[in-house]
């Protein structure tokens, strides 16, 4: 049976998950400021690097949950710093194929090892790390599977 909390206290953990979610990515967001590298761009390279051949736009826009037109934009200023290549599938076609360079990939085994992320997780035993990863993976299922109604409010 589920347990019905109140739409107070939701909204506090939401923040809260807000709030950390936000500090450890800007935390993570200083450690890479000495190679250049955007945390959300390094974020693009590893999904390229999971999709293999299958990287295109359309393929890493719903993995990373943003619209084509900004992925797009996003992978011309990485390739332009030399992070991927971006081709044609064929000369007929507008599909386009990202592949990572050297450069990407360097970056990408570099930035594997993360204290700012070690950290931010250290306080955890291992039973409190599984049962956080069982949470926030259950969580996400949930919001990825939900259709939330619009709300809307009148002006009066």
């Amino acid at each position: 049976m589920k347990k019905a909390f109140s739409s107070e206290s939701n909204f506090k953990l939401w923040l809260l998950i807000g709030q950390l979610s936000h500090s450890i990515i800007l935390a993570r967001q200083r450690e890479l400021n000495h190679q250049n590298v955007p945390v959300r761009q390094l974020y693009v390279l590893r999904v390229i690097q999971e999709l293999g051949p299958k990287a295109t736009l359309s393929q890493i826009s719903l993995e990373v949950q943003r619209k084509i037109h900004v992925i797009s934009r996003q992978t011309i200023r990485m390739e332009r710093d030399g992070l991927i290549k971006r081709t044609k599938s064929n000369s007929k076609s507008n599909l386009l194929t990202l592949k990572l360079t050297k450069k990407g990939l360097d970056i990408i085994n570099v930035s594997k090892k993360s204290k700012s992320i070690d950290v931010a997780f250290s306080s955890l035993s291992l039973e409190e790390y599984k049962q956080l990863e069982l949470i926030l993976n259950k969580l996400m299922i949930n919001a990825e599977n939900e259709d939330v109604p619009v709300v809307r409010t009148t002006k009066g």
